[in-house]
């Protein structure tokens, strides 16, 4: 197996004294690995993936990204190769959709002309034309819509690792299944290295390589289900309704 891209080694996380919310949480995530993370709430899931950016710091154990401790570089370079979605997209209210997208090349320097050719090749990929959407604002658009935003953003610098959080969470059931074939799409074609976390079982089984569920805390990882290969994978596909089912148990849902 190829060298880990992202690696929790025994890493411990509290909030509050006597009340941890990671405790010897170990994962390691493959290059090209699509890796889903579902827990109860609370679980410490999305604290995961500020730790592998570092919004947060580890109390105990160890990070790395790229095969080096996250403490190594400094917090904005490693951030500037790790892209990271969240619900609805993030976006800055008072910037354009591309001047959203440009945000981490312009802040890797990038010169202007660099900058409009990515955001409107990146916009054009994630079913937006620039034309038509380049000069928008925030609030002239869907949430659908939004949150492709959030992802071309995310892949503006083409890092190598993309974090996710509920990134289709936010979003009528119609949109969120276009944005999930999409996701789908565009990690067959980019091989990014992604974790993202997610409540919706069926969607971890859809999208994951792998689910890593969680227990309540302190947290460890519970179990590593690991997912048929293939896609898109259909409800009844071979092995998807065991997978729910074995997500399901671990969770205490059945």
């Amino acid at each position: 197996m190829a060298a880990a891209v992202l690696e929790f080694v025994g890493v411990g996380k509290s909030f509050a004294p006597g009340a941890p919310v990671l405790e010897d949480f170990t994962l390691a995530v493959s290059p090209g690995e699509t890796v889903a993370l579902v827990g109860p709430s609370g679980s410490g899931k999305t604290t995961a993936l500020k730790l592998a950016n570092r919004l947060l710091d580890a109390d105990s154990g160890e990070v790395h990204v790229f095969g080096e401790p996250v403490r190594a570089p400094e917090p904005a370079a490693l951030r500037r190769r790790i892209g990271y979605v969240i619900q609805e997209g993030g976006l800055f209210p008072h910037w354009s959709v591309r001047e959203n997208v440009e945000t981490v090349p312009r802040l890797l320097g990038w010169p202007d002309e660099k900058r409009r050719v990515r955001a409107e090749a990146l916009l054009e990929t994630v079913g937006l034309p620039p034309g038509e959407f380049s000069a928008r604002f925030p609030r002239e658009l869907s949430g659908g819509q939004r949150q492709r935003v959030g992802v071309a953003r995310a892949l503006a610098a083409d890092p190598p690792v993309l974090l996710m959080d509920e990134p289709f969470g936010a979003i009528d059931p119609i949109t969120r299944h276009r944005l999930q074939g999409e996701f789908l799409r565009l990690q067959d074609e980019l091989r990014k290295t992604v974790v993202f976390v997610t409540h919706d079982i069926e969607e971890a089984v859809q999208l994951g390589d792998r689910v890593i569920v969680l227990g309540p805390r302190p947290t460890r990882v519970r179990r590593v289900i690991e997912l048929p290969p293939g896609r898109p994978r259909l409800p009844a596909s071979c092995g998807v309704p065991e997978a729910e089912q074995t997500v399901m148990e671990e969770l205490g849902l059945t």
